[in-house]
């Protein structure tokens, strides 16, 4: 069976079902998707000793990037995280994944906006194999602007692949339309189910391949959406 595309709300409200109905506690969501996908770029193909960059946001997406981080890094990925906020600007489930990953040893920085020039980003990507964007998740509901547009444009121009994580950063979950500007990426991997907005005309060339990695919600909250 699988699951119908989710509406950013709908999205949201499962989220909050598992934490307050079920005590699924947030952080294992975020581990099962950070390292879900993770392991689906490493089945890929994608070999062990190349160069990764993951590019985080201050919110859960970002958070979900620095599972991944440290799922590759286990398995021998040289893998670099650059959060696109100073740590006391990480929220929640995100503050947590930069404490873990500063104890773990793994190579992360924290850029703040004067540090994100496209210059610099450019520089980063240069260097890099490949990229995971998890710059900005499904709740964007306004244009992009700032140090965040600025990574978004210059994964765009990079020429690398890239994995973005459940959808790409500054697209609309619900009408799959760039908000200001979204990342082209080579495979979105997408969490729960797909959403909404990835069946409009055009998403495609956003979200490039998409695969769907189970979070681990119980088959009870799921009552209702499967197709």
């Amino acid at each position: 069976m699988l699951l119908r595309p989710l509406s950013r709300d709908e999205v949201r409200g499962l989220d909050a079902r598992a934490a307050e109905e079920f005590a699924l506690p947030t952080l294992i969501l975020m581990e099962n998707a950070g390292r879900g996908a993770a392991a689906w770029l490493r089945d890929r193909g994608v070999a062990p000793g190349t160069r990764g960059v993951i590019l985080c946001g201050p919110g859960n997406n970002g958070g979900d990037g620095g599972v991944a981080a440290r799922h590759l890094d286990a398995w021998g990925f040289d893998v670099r995280v650059v959060w696109l906020a100073e740590p006391d600007r990480l929220r929640g489930d995100a503050a947590t994944q930069w404490q873990i990953l500063a104890r773990s040893g793994i190579p992360q920085s924290a850029w703040s906006t004067e540090a994100t020039t496209p210059a610099a980003l450019d520089t980063l990507l240069a260097d890099a194999d490949w990229a995971i964007d998890a710059l900005l998740g499904t709740g964007l509901t306004r244009p992009v602007t700032g140090p965040l547009l600025c990574a978004i444009e210059a994964l765009n121009r990079s020429g690398k692949p890239v994995l973005a994580l459940d959808l790409p950063s500054g697209l609309d979950a619900d009408t799959g339309q760039p908000l200001g500007a979204a990342v082209r990426a080579t495979a979105t991997a997408t969490f729960v189910a797909p959403k909404l907005g990835f069946s409009t005309a055009g998403a495609a060339d956003f979200t490039g391949e998409v695969v769907v990695i189970d979070i681990g919600l119980p088959r009870k909250i799921l009552d209702g959406f499967w197709v």
